[in-house]
This record gives structure tokens, C-alpha cells and sequence, in this order.
């Protein structure tokens, strides 16, 4: 049976993710907190930042970007 979360961006329980998507404190906390669901519109949204801002992941400051949204 899959592991359930209060979704934050959902709003609502769901199923969570089966391992955290980042390392560190940042991951185990969107594993604890994020649904599969949230996860994926997350990253749907990451990609438009990431194209409408010309974002380079090499870049600290792009990656703090991303962090701060």
C-alpha cells in the first residue's frame, strides 16, 4: 500500500511519493509533505520558470531561483 500525505500543494491527502526527489533535509521534507500529483505539477511548472526566465541549471543563483518558488 503506498504511503499517504497531507498534500501541501494540494490542499488534500494523496498518495505520496516512494522516494525523495532531493537530497537532504529539502527532499525528506516534499517526501513528507508533497503527493505524486504535487510533485508532478511542480515540475511541470519548473519547466515553464526554467524556459520563460532562460534558466541555466549550472548557475547557483537559477537553482535559488527555483528553490524560492
Amino acid at each position: 500500500m503506498s504511503k499517504m500525505v497531507n498534500c501541501v500543494k494540494l490542499g488534500k491527502e494523496a498518495e505520496g511519493l516512494d522516494r525523495a526527489p532531493l537530497p537532504g533535509d529539502i527532499g525528506q521534507r516534499i517526501l513528507n509533505n508533497v503527493s505524486k500529483e504535487g510533485w508532478k505539477l511542480w515540475m511541470q511548472h519548473q519547466t515553464i520558470l526554467i524556459n520563460e526566465n532562460r534558466l541555466s541549471l549550472i548557475d547557483p543563483k537559477a537553482r535559488e531561483f527555483l528553490e524560492t518558488r
